[in-house]
């Protein structure tokens, strides 16, 4: 793990090249409550892609795993998470990288689309479809959930699983609920259209959190959707047909 700081945070970061060398780098935004770790190391994405020849690039988002934490829900604009994910870019000296996000981090990578175009050579969306748009539910009671001195008294569904998980990666669960009231804000269907960069919107058939992925390839000029079968949000992150997709995307876009 290597830090660099940005906009007030010490910012975590993995950065490995295949043993072949140099790469072109695959940047990757994990999802909320979850970590780099998490995210692409345990399900064998920084292995895949250096498998194939690529620059593997992730970093805990402000809030979460090794990173600073903040308390102030104004923080977790995903604009401003987002930023992080470009100064981390220049920080490595990295003009141009494929950028994949899963969840809340495909909806940062977008956000990273629309305000430093030129660095972003394609897109990967992992488990958020036209929610990226029409929203992904009610999460209220995710936030009160985290809260909760007592996981017991917990009786949402959702509210229980992304507790049980933020206690599973030991995360800071005041950080993680300032962070769930701001980094949801939705994106327009005249944003989501500016994004011109070859995309990939790829979500579990077994996802109730996501959206269509269909309907949002719809709305952009450049994307393609891909249903991970038999995945629901927190398993397609780790999927195999999800990976092997994203190795010929990527030789279909080369940077």
């Amino acid at each position: 793990m290597q830090f660099f700081s940005h906009d007030g945070f010490d910012l975590a970061f993995l950065d490995r090249q295949p043993a072949s060398g140099q790469g072109d780098p695959v940047l990757m935004i994990h999802g909320f409550a979850s970590t780099h770790y998490v995210n692409w190391v345990s399900p064998g994405w920084f292995k895949a892609l250096n498998d194939a020849g690529y620059r593997a690039i992730a970093f805990d988002n402000r809030g979460h795993g090794a990173s600073s934490k903040s308390y102030e829900e104004a923080d977790y604009a995903p604009a401003k998470m987002a930023s992080d994910g470009a100064a981390l870019l220049n920080h490595l000296g990295i003009e141009r990288a494929h950028v994949m996000g899963y969840s809340m981090g495909a909806r940062i990578s977008a956000f990273l689309a629309l305000s430093d175009p030129d660095k972003v050579a394609t897109l990967v969306f992992g488990g958020l479809g036209v929610g990226m748009v029409d929203g992904v539910g009610d999460w209220d009671p995710i936030a009160a959930a985290l809260l909760a001195d007592d996981p017991g008294t917990t009786s949402h569904p959702r509210g229980r699983a992304f507790r049980a998980f933020a206690d599973q990666t030991r995360s800071d669960r005041r950080a993680l609920a300032a962070c769930i009231a701001t980094s949801r804000e939705l994106l327009a269907e005249a944003d989501i259209g500016r994004i011109a960069q070859p995309t990939l919107i790829a979500v579990g058939t077994k996802d109730d959190i996501g959206g269509s992925p269909d309907e949002l390839a719809a709305l952009m000029p450049n994307a393609r959707a891909f249903h991970i079968e038999g995945r629901d949000h927190m398993l397609a992150v780790g999927d195999k047909t999800f990976k092997q997709r994203v190795l010929e995307f990527y030789a279909e876009n080369p940077l």
